[in-house]
């Protein structure tokens, strides 16, 4: 049988319709339901290339698949914005699936950077991608935060014109510690920018010595610079052929506190030099060994994300990198959402500091606990957060006087937490829009809330009804 290719551009582009309608349908929302969609979308369209076809028609046939791929991904982000659930990943399971070396063609003549670790990535990641900007580059980068390998393809389709030209000089993208590996095996970082290992989402990645392995495969695969953070006992270990470290000077150690503490490990230090080191850090004011700045990141470990990304491009940019120029640059760059990100609601100041794991509430009390502030803290337990909320046992909040509010899915799990830590609690509300309207109510017009990543979703979504707040997605 032959078909025309007016035909055959008809039937793709009915197929892409049907596609993304199918694959978001509303009357089946759960992902189990959409994977099984879109699998039976795949299956059907290739079995179409075990046919007995021309070489001329198999190529048609695959440069429509492609086609598909891109503009069944885009109507399913257009469809996923226009229910009201974000759409930041959907529209990359649709397209992978109809097209699975989707990325590795999209990236194959650019260089790569894969950033990844447990804390820090979606800030890190943004400090790299203004740095290099900076320079002149125009740079690809996931801003939305999604760092899924699905969450990357929609962030690729959402780039796409009209003619399908991806048009970037680099590409700096944000992973998660598993789905990193993922990507790897597909695309093969050119740099990668490994940050901490710590304990966290233990429910979903089992022991931390697992996460560590996930990131010393992404070494492996790494074709030309791996940037490690020396101060890391697990990343310490990792092997590759080109490695540069950064780190922190043994004198503001106190402001970095792990889990090897919690076990009587004292000294950190492996001996290795660093590339880039921050050397003090007090009231926002950085040191470093190449020059000092004043941030507008908060806390120390954003002065030691910013190490980190200054040692990366200082090996992308090779002699290019001008010391002066990249701190000048830094202090300019504002925190990502939800990680210090500052929101006026009428005359007050609302700060949303996130917080996953014990190591990543522990420091961010360490330098970024307001004792002049009202605090709110929001705990969920839903699958991006993790469903183990034991961790908060080995935070100790006792630096705390009071919080004015609790709330999240396991307000009364945080409240018990804290009660064992003697810390007064003015009001428990697990319902976050109740909780954020009578936080709001106070007279303090510096408010700070501690939050897990999607009770941070829906604060920010709760804000935005009522004032300015960046949009991500």
């Amino acid at each position: 049988m032959v078909l025309s290719s007016s035909l055959i551009e008809k039937r793709s582009a009915n197929f892409a319709k049907f596609s993304f309608i199918l694959a978001t349908c509303p009357s089946q929302p759960e992902p189990y339901h959409q994977e099984k969609n879109i699998a039976t979308i795949s299956l059907l369209y290739h079995s179409c290339l075990g046919m007995q076809m021309g070489e001329q028609f198999c190529a048609t046939i695959i440069c429509m698949i492609k086609k598909t791929a891109i503009l069944a991904g885009k109507g399913a982000r257009l469809i996923s914005h226009l229910r009201g659930s974000g759409g930041s990943a959907l529209p990359g399971l649709v397209a992978e699936k109809l097209q699975p070396n989707f990325l590795s063609e999209v990236f194959a003549k650019i260089p790569v950077v894969v950033v990844s670790g447990t804390n820090g990535k979606t800030t890190t990641a943004k400090i790299v991608t203004e740095l290099l900007e900076d320079y002149g580059k125009k740079v690809f980068t996931n801003k939305t935060g999604s760092n899924f390998t699905r969450g990357i393809t929609s962030a690729v389709l959402a780039e796409l014109g009209n003619g399908e030209v991806f048009d970037f000089d680099i590409a700096v993208l944000e992973l998660d510690e598993a789905h990193a590996v993922q990507f790897v095996r597909k695309v093969a970082p050119t740099y990668s920018l490994l940050l901490n290992v710590m304990r966290d989402q233990l429910d979903r990645f089992g022991e931390i010595d697992i996460t560590a392995s996930y990131l010393r495969q992404v070494a492996e695969k790494t074709t030309a610079m791996v940037v490690v953070n020396r101060e890391d006992t697990l990343l310490q270990k990792i092997e590759a052929k080109n490695v540069k470290y950064f780190g922190y000077s043994k004198k503001i150690e106190e402001l970095f506190p792990n889990d090897d503490e919690l076990y009587g490990i004292k000294d950190r230090k492996n001996g290795v030099e660093a590339d880039i080191v921050l050397e003090d850090y007090r009231n926002g004011f950085a040191k470093y060994n190449i020059g000092s700045v004043k941030l507008q990141l908060p806390g120390a470990h954003n002065a030691l994300n910013a190490a980190g990304a200054l040692a990366l491009v200082k090996s992308i940019l090779g002699k290019d990198f001008n010391p002066q120029k990249s701190l000048r640059k830094l202090a300019k760059i504002q925190a990502a959402f939800g990680r210090g990100e500052k929101v006026t609601v009428s005359d007050k100041s609302v700060e949303l500091i996130l917080v996953k794991n014990p190591s990543g509430f522990r420091i961010a009390l360490a330098s970024q606990n307001d004792k002049t502030a009202t605090t709110m803290i929001a705990i969920n337990d839903e699958y991006a957060d993790g469903r183990d909320m034991s961790w908060l046992w080995d935070v100790d909040f006792r630096q705390f006087d009071s919080v004015s509010v609790v709330s999240g899915i396991r307000a009364y799990d945080m409240a018990l937490r804290l009660q064992y830590d003697d810390v007064e609690i003015d009001h428990i509300e697990p319902n976050l829009r109740q909780a954020l309207s009578h936080f709001l109510s106070t007279d303090n017009k510096n408010l700070q809330i501690y939050c897990t990543y999607t009770a941070m979703l829906k604060i920010r979504k709760l804000l935005s009804r009522i004032t300015d707040v960046e949009k991500i997605l």
